[in-house]
């Protein structure tokens, strides 16, 4: 594939040699957007850690004090009873048995799914569709719960889950190039914070190995783990 123009501008722009603080890379990366759109900016964070041990294998929930700028589409499945609370916090979807069905036959247009614990083992035979996705309902991300009201809140006002993958590393969307500097610094923060506290006493040598900034279609940015504590 051709690189474009406006590509090969932005990526003069980083010096791949260099590791930049956190509060120049949040700045930096809104002059490296070359997209029409207000682009994703994620970080992928290195981790030392096996996932293939169970007790490393980490995962978890982090609110974005400044959200991630995506309205995300929550669908909850639920009994009848929960239906009025899951609609009155702002579930985009609602129900139960027909969404099964829908989800068996190819429909995800959804970005988190919530459960109430009574549905799970309806659920359960879901889980080679959402797995892969990670959309599968989760007590440890907070979304298997009685309390569906409190989880569609929570999501729609910037509740984010990560998960280590295969490799060690950790994708996550912490806001948009439209954001300010500062909301993309403490955005980032918040999740590099939450990754550390989840480190688990097992994993030996360096933690956070090393951690990337990038919008969509961008040059990435290394960021500088020595100011965090880790």
């Amino acid at each position: 594939m051709a690189i474009t123009k406006k590509r090969k501008l932005a990526a003069a722009k980083v010096d791949k040699n260099k590791v930049y603080s956190l509060n120049d890379a949040s700045t930096l990366v809104k002059q490296l957007n070359a997209t029409k759109f207000d682009a994703s900016v994620d970080l992928h964070l290195r981790l030392g850690v096996d996932p293939k041990k169970a007790d490393q294998s980490i995962r978890g929930t982090v609110s974005l004090p400044h959200g991630t700028g995506k309205t995300k589409k929550v669908l909850v499945l639920c009994t009848p009873d929960k239906e009025a609370d899951a609609r009155a916090a702002g579930a985009d979807f609602v129900g139960l048995d027909e969404f099964i069905q829908k989800i068996e036959g190819g429909w995800v247009d959804v970005d988190v799914i919530v459960a109430t614990p009574s549905v799970m083992p309806k659920i359960g035979k879901l889980g080679k569709i959402l797995g892969p996705r990670n959309l599968m309902p989760n007590p440890k991300t907070g979304t298997v719960t009685n309390d569906v009201a409190a989880a569609v809140n929570e999501v729609k006002g910037g509740k984010i889950a990560f998960k280590v993958d295969k490799a060690g590393i950790i994708h996550a969307s912490i806001g948009r190039v439209s954001f300010t500097p500062e909301k993309i610094k403490d955005n980032s923060m918040e999740l590099i914070n939450a990754i550390i506290k989840a480190k688990p006493a097992t994993a030996k040598g360096t933690y956070l190995k090393s951690v990337f900034m990038a919008s969509s279609m961008s040059p990435s940015i290394a960021i500088d783990t020595k100011g965090f504590v880790h």
